[in-house]
C-alpha cells in the first residue's frame, strides 16, 4: 500500500525547539529550500505544506519565511506576500539597499535629494548632490585641460 503525499511530508521534518518544522529530506541545491515530490502540484516542500494545511497561495503571490529558515515548513512561520514584499523583507541585496537612508558620501535620501528611476522590474536611486559634485568636478576639469589642437600642422 503506498502512502498519499500528506503521510509522505508528515515523515519528512522535524519540529525543532524554535518552533521550525526543518525539513529533513531533499534541498534544491541553488538556493537551499526544501524539496517534495508532489504529483499533484507543488515541488517546494514548504509551499506544498502550506497547501495541504491552509489551502492554495493566491495567483501571483510567494511565501514568505518569518523565521527566516529557509529549511521551515511550518505553515506558521509562512505569509503570502507579493514578490516585492519577500525581497524587501529577505536577506537580499534589495532589502539591504532598501534599509539605507544616506548616500555612500553620507549624504541623505531624502524626496529632494534623491533621484528614483526605473530600472529592470524595481526602481534604484541615486544622491542629486552627488550627481551636482561629479557634474562641476568633470566641467572643472574640462576647463583645466589643454587644449591638443595645434597652430602648426603636423
Amino acid at each position: 500500500m503506498s502512502l498519499t503525499a500528506w503521510e509522505r511530508i508528515q515523515t519528512k521534518y522535524k519540529v525543532r525547539p524554535n518552533g521550525c518544522w526543518e525539513w529533513t529530506a531533499g534541498l534544491f541545491k541553488k538556493d537551499g529550500y526544501g524539496q517534495f515530490h508532489n504529483p499533484g502540484g507543488s515541488n517546494a516542500a514548504h509551499r506544498a505544506m502550506y497547501e495541504f494545511v491552509k489551502g492554495p497561495v493566491d495567483e501571483g503571490l510567494h511565501l514568505d519565511h518569518l523565521c527566516r529558515n529557509r529549511k521551515c515548513v511550518n505553515p506558521d512561520h509562512l505569509e503570502p506576500v507579493t514578490c516585492k514584499e519577500n525581497l524587501h523583507r529577505g536577506e537580499t541585496v534589495n532589502a539591504e539597499n532598501k534599509q539605507k537612508t544616506h548616500c555612500l558620501r553620507g549624504h541623505e535620501f531624502t524626496p529632494e535629494n534623491t533621484y528614483r528611476y526605473k530600472r529592470g522590474s524595481g526602481f534604484t536611486r541615486k544622491c542629486k548632490t552627488c550627481i551636482n559634485n561629479r557634474v562641476k568636478e568633470v566641467r572643472r576639469a574640462a576647463n583645466r585641460e589643454p587644449s591638443f589642437r595645434s597652430s602648426t600642422p603636423v
